[in-house]
């Protein structure tokens, strides 16, 4: 599987019943806990004080990742998304192989 940065901003379309937002919103976060037990969903962080979430998110290639894994979150008609697939970095600290 690949690994993918993805930058998201989830904007609610004005008019939207507050009862619909909270639902959607429950309904996320049972999403994201089935991604992640899945292995698609890695890592999420929030920026601090910012109205938008960076995960670290995994699928065989970009389709996949954007519509059978990110197409599936109930909020994701309201999201901006950008995705950028990642690639190891021959420094990176975590390789087992970068200290040779």
């Amino acid at each position: 599987m690949r690994e993918f940065l993805v930058d998201i901003v989830t904007t609610v379309p004005e008019g939207m019943g507050q009862d619909e937002v909270d639902r959607r919103r429950a309904a996320e976060a049972v999403r994201a806990r089935e991604l992640a037990a899945a292995g698609h969903l890695v890592r999420l962080w929030r920026p601090a004080g910012e109205l938008r979430s960076v995960g670290v998110w995994r699928a065989a290639d970009e389709e996949e990742l954007r519509e059978k894994v990110l197409g599936t979150l109930p909020l994701r008609p309201w999201m901006t998304l950008t995705v950028t697939a990642l690639e190891s970095h021959p420094n990176d600290p975590g390789r087992t192989d970068s200290l040779r």
